[in-house]
Formats: structure tokens, sequence, C-alpha cells
């Protein structure tokens, strides 16, 4: 016979470490998922933007066979996720335009879903934006806009945009916030201040949120190039872990600690890509919210890289010129909701 103590336990682990509901029901239930999908470029020179690397005569001879493929690709991961139904709310990183945006939608494994999307035209050189699926059915948009991030101590230089979308979940409102921060380039030290400036930006107007509706829903994903327990998100954005009782909660913190990763950099996992939420979603009772303070990430060996001596990493399209012809150097991340 089981012992109390022992059967607890099992109770426990048993209700806390699915990655997934029991029993699916699409009326209820609602997936979430964040992917920098590596470069999604069409094959067109496009003025004004330096993405020339991405067209037939480059180096990198990006043709519309690669690109169509490159589509087939990014919508078998997406599609593969929840096999139950299609995620309701994708975050994409590295967008170059609406054409990748609008062929990866009506993609054969996505177009049931009836996706509406959403992609501005930011200030990035090479012309790469955030964007946002949307099964419209299910989120009803209300509004968005591009929040502009300028260096003052750089010129005032400008980064990349971070998109915010508002929308409705039955009568709930979502606030979604979709980010791709400045790289580590030059090195994490000096490339730092950057970062700490997009952060700064995005807290703005997620205190002005809070500050009308102490309970508001917020949907923080992307890119961030910077790990949980870096300055950006733990001291600036103020997300941590649940215990820590900050403004924010990371789903991937626990991730992170166990060493997991979303990029692959020098055999090394980094933890880059993040899916935040605001504590009063996390603790609602009633209407929208998160089954579990958790994000996933997936990387079933389908969508991954083995080297010889048996590591797997994420499959990518590119290294530097040479071409692999997989799905991206980042892993997807996402969680689940409950709609009721």
């Amino acid at each position: 016979m089981i012992k109390l103590n022992t059967l607890l336990i099992l109770i426990i682990l048993s209700t806390t470490s699915f990655a997934q509901p029991n029993k699916w029901n699409k009326k209820k239930h609602f997936t979430v998922v964040s992917y920098n999908v590596e470069n999604l470029f069409d094959t067109i020179d496009t003025p004004h933007k330096n993405d020339t690397e991405f067209t037939p005569l480059s180096t990198k001879k990006w043709n519309n066979e690669r690109y169509l493929k490159k589509i087939d690709a990014l919508s078998f991961v997406l599609s593969e996720i929840n096999k139950n139904e299609l995620p309701e709310l994708i975050g994409l990183v590295e967008v170059e335009n609406e054409t990748g945006v609008k062929d990866l939608a009506s993609s054969a494994k996505l177009k049931e879903g009836n996706y509406s999307y959403i992609i501005e035209d930011g200030p990035d050189p090479r012309g790469i934006d955030c964007a946002l699926l949307y099964r419209s059915e299910i989120f009803k948009y209300l509004m968005h806009k591009s929040i502009q991030v300028r260096f003052p101590f750089a010129n005032n230089q400008r980064t990349r945009d971070i998109l915010y979308v508002k929308g409705l979940v039955k009568k709930d409102t979502i606030h979604v916030f979709i980010n791709h921060w400045s790289s580590r380039r030059g090195g994490m030290e000096k490339s730092e201040p950057k970062r700490l400036q997009s952060a700064q930006n995005l807290k703005a107007v997620t205190d002005s949120i809070l500050l009308v509706n102490a309970k508001a829903n917020i949907i923080i994903m992307g890119d961030f190039n910077d790990e949980p327990n870096n300055k950006s998100m733990h001291e600036t954005l103020q997300a941590g872990t649940p215990a820590e009782s900050l403004a924010f909660t990371n789903l991937v913190y626990e991730n992170f600690s166990k060493g997991e990763g979303t990029y692959y950099y020098k055999k090394n996992f980094n933890m880059l890509d993040h899916l935040i939420l605001n504590n009063a979603f996390i603790n609602k009772k009633k209407g929208f919210r998160p089954i579990m303070p958790e994000a996933y990430i997936f990387k079933p060996d389908t969508i991954c890289y083995t080297n010889k001596n048996g590591d797997k990493s994420p499959g990518k399209t590119y290294g530097g010129k040479n071409y692999y012809g997989g799905f991206s150097d980042h892993f997807p991340i996402y969680t689940y909701f409950y709609q009721k």
C-alpha cells in the first residue's frame, strides 16, 4: 500500500509537470506561441533596406524554391506544437514584411486556422520586424501600435520597434507585446545599454496600462537577446520567478534554471526567448487566465540538428553562407491558457 506522503507527492507531480491539459477543449483552451523564425525574407530586393543577401543573385542564393521550403518548414513547426488544434496567438520575430506573414498564414498546414496578421515596417536596416498571427474568430482585434525605441546615448539612433496589439478573448481585454531587442554583437556588456533602453520603454507602457487597470492581462513575448537573470529582464522590466513577487513572472525561468535554452551558441544553450505575464493575470481565478505559470520549449527531434557527439540544437536554415535548409536557429516556446 502506498504511504500517504508518497501518494501526495505523486499527485503533485501529476498535476504540475504536464505540458498540456489532459483533456483538450477547443472552446476553453488557448495556445500562445513565440517564435524567432530566422530571417523570413522574400526574394525581392527592397529599396532602402539592406536585404540583398536574401536575393537569388547573392552568395546565399536565396531563391523562390528555398523561400517556399522555409514557409513549409515553419508552418510544419507551428502546426505540430499542439496536435489538438492550431495556436490562437503566434508572435513572430525576424520577419521581413507582409509577404512572408501572409504566405505563412495561408500555407497548407496553417490555412484552416483562418489567421489574420499584423506587421508594421520599422527602422531596422535589414528590414526585419515583429508580427502577430491571430485566429480572428477567437482573438478579437481592437488596436495596435508600434512602440519606438531610441538610444539617447547613441545620437538618438533607433532600433526595432516593439509591436503592441490589444484584443479581446470573450470579455477579457488582452495586451500583447512582441519584442526583438538588440543583439549582443560587439559583446554582451557593450551592447547591454541598448537592451536596457528597450526594457525601459516597454516597462513605461506596461506601467501606464497597469496604472489604469491593476488587473489588466499582459502577455510579453519575443527574442530579448538577454537571459532571465540579466539586468534588462530581471531588474529593469521586473520579470522574475513566481516566488519573487516582482511586477511580472517570466514563464521560462524554470527552463533556464535547468540549463535549457532556445538558441545554441558556441556549444551552449542560451534562453533568449521569453513568455512573460503580469502577476495579476497569473493569479486570476475567473475568465481568461493561464493554466500554469510555465512555458515549454518545442524541440522534437524532427526540428533538431544532431552533431557527431549526439548533441541536439535547432535545425537552422543557414550557417553563415552555408545553406542547411532547416527550420530556424531558435526553438519556439509556448504556453496554455483557459478561457471560460
